[in-house]
């Protein structure tokens, strides 16, 4: 096995994965950079899309040199207060920074949620299955637990079950009731768009204010074991389950 992936590894790997390993987009992508001469091998244009990178190739993607990565995977509990961004140019504070010592790869979080909002948020280095997990035809489910200003009535969790019309389009909830056990200003929503601040925008539409808001599913990822502020690196099986989605 050692020297089959020693073989492999001289035979080296096509650049599009390389450039997707290195966590700057999908191969799809990448193979639309590297037809318009955004790619460098060896400080020479490359705009040979089958071509495979050998370990001693040096790759430039729009002139900043790429290394190639082992792909990494890693679930944050985000606290309020953080932004959903790289970088941050009023130097505030983002997400980056509670995941800075997760792992050495370049990794970026997949989707967003806003300063306020806390809960589950997934960073990554592969380029191809973050497109996949933010792409509208995948529909990946959120669960989110919403906290409201006052008491929800039967009929507007209907309401949001059958649809609702917002300023970007119409819009209803996968699954949503009352967290059992807890009063009815509580409620617990199930969500596959991605659209910016969905959540907050459907209850603002029906005269509520959403007081917090909690993201505990994402894809089948849960927040069990995972404090608020912590991470984790997924399991082989989880990376699995995600690819297969």
């Amino acid at each position: 096995m050692k020297k089959e992936n020693s073989k492999k590894s001289q035979e080296g790997i096509r650049l599009n994965k390389f450039i997707a390993h290195a966590g700057v987009c999908s191969r799809r992508e990448a193979d639309v950079h590297i037809q318009l001469g955004a790619v460098k091998v060896n400080n020479k244009i490359m705009t040979e899309l089958g071509y495979k990178v050998k370990p001693k190739d040096v790759v430039h993607f729009d002139g900043q040199k790429l290394q190639a990565e082992k792909p990494a995977y890693v679930l944050l509990n985000k606290p309020k207060g953080f932004i959903t961004t790289t970088r941050d140019e009023k130097g505030r504070r983002t997400v980056m920074d509670l995941v800075v010592n997760a792992t050495k790869s370049r990794i970026v979080p997949v989707g967003r949620l806003d300063r306020p909002t806390t809960g589950l948020l997934l960073f990554t280095n592969d380029g191809d299955l973050a497109k996949k997990l933010t792409h509208p035809s995948i529909g990946v489910k959120k669960l989110y637990h919403v906290v409201l200003d006052k008491t929800v009535s039967g009929k507007h969790l209907q309401c949001i079950k059958t649809g609702i019309t917002l300023d970007d389009g119409a819009i209803k909830a996968d699954e949503i009731s009352f967290v059992q056990g807890a009063s009815k200003r509580e409620v617990g929503i199930a969500l596959h768009s991605g659209r910016n601040r969905i959540v907050r925008r459907i209850f603002e539409h029906l005269g509520y204010e959403v007081v917090s808001l909690d993201r505990v599913l994402f894809a089948g990822l849960t927040k069990k074991d995972l404090p608020r502020g912590h991470w984790r690196h997924l399991s082989q099986s989880e990376v699995k389950q995600l690819k297969m989605l």
